[in-house]
């Protein structure tokens, strides 16, 4: 018995031995090639949903670009060097920004609501379907404000996108583009469709817990939306700022798209008040997606803080 497990070990010993010796042959054979991964580019999510009391609140992303030379859109009022100082601050370039393109769905339980129709219908049917939602289950749309990325979606070669819907809108917004011929988007999508549209005014109510809020200047009727439910508020606050430091870190900052710049400038620091003083959180359909964030004072200024896990709890 001894001699046999002696033997054992001796042929343990010696299998060790010579697999060890037999490692720097195989690490010199060649490997296999492996494929490389292939590059797949930027992408984000379609959608973002999360919680807000009894309501469901989704952002879709309808679309996103790079624009180039972006003060020849914002801080048109101030120097090259103080755009650029205020953007190497937030660490930002200067010869370009990103858009981002962003309708809410809000649902309460009892009414399915959107936001503003985006880009086109395809771009919004397909934002819609990512997040799980058709447009015939759209109960309202309510439409911000009538430039061409918030009611391009509203009609298409095929008629109205949303056939079920009812279509709410600001008085003063329709009425003021009725009375133009200057917005192509308008004549095309919305003066045919005149008689689906419901006009409402500041403080109206849209659904239960919804509510109409003027934000003028950067059109002449802009509106903001108030959402409420089991003693939480957010505001679809459309684009009464158009980037989340050129425009709302510096609401004096004149910016290219605002009809009347003066109004536009006192909307925003009236809204930044509101929201910073209340601690809202707010949904800006051109801030960095997923477009949901908190304003906050910082010196005798506002800072954009984008929301984390807020809206992801029960609580």
């Amino acid at each position: 018995m001894a001699q046999e497990k002696t033997q054992e070990k001796a042929l343990s010993r010696r299998s060790l031995l010579a697999g060890a010796a037999a490692l720097p042959v195989a690490a010199a054979l060649p490997r296999q090639a492996q494929a490389k991964a292939e590059m797949l580019g930027v992408g984000a999510t379609r959608f973002n949903r999360m919680k807000l009391g009894g309501f469901e609140v989704t952002t879709l992303l309808v679309g996103t670009r790079t624009v180039e030379s972006p003060q020849n859109i914002f801080g048109m009022n101030v120097g090259a060097d103080e755009f650029a100082a205020a953007s190497s601050a937030a660490n930002i370039p200067t010869n370009a920004a990103q858009f981002f393109f962003t309708p809410t769905v809000v649902n309460t339980g009892n009414e399915l609501v959107l936001f503003d129709a985006g880009l086109s219908p395809d771009a919004i049917t397909a934002a819609l379907a990512a997040a799980g939602y058709s447009p015939d289950q759209i109960d309202t749309v309510v439409i911000t404000h009538m430039h061409g990325d918030h009611i391009g979606g509203v009609a298409g070669d095929a008629g109205m996108t949303f056939a079920n819907a009812k279509h709410v809108t600001g008085r003063v917004e329709f009425d003021a583009w009725a009375k133009t011929d200057g917005n192509k988007a308008f004549e095309a999508k919305v003066r045919p469709n005149a008689e689906r549209f419901e006009m409402i005014e500041d403080g109206a109510s849209v659904a239960s817990g919804i509510t109409g809020m003027a934000a003028f200047g950067h059109t002449p009727g802009h509106m903001a939306y108030m959402l409420e439910s089991d003693g939480q508020q957010l505001v679809v606050a459309a684009d009464f700022a158009n980037h989340y430091v050129w425009s709302l870190a510096y609401p004096d900052w004149e910016v290219k798209f605002d009809r009347d710049k003066a109004a536009a400038a006192q909307t925003r620091r009236k809204m930044l008040d509101m929201l910073s003083a209340d601690s809202v959180p707010f949904i800006g359909y051109h801030m960095p997606w997923p477009a949901v964030g908190f304003v906050e004072t910082r010196e005798s200024g506002y800072n954009y803080v984008p929301a984390s896990y807020q809206f992801m709890m029960d609580t």
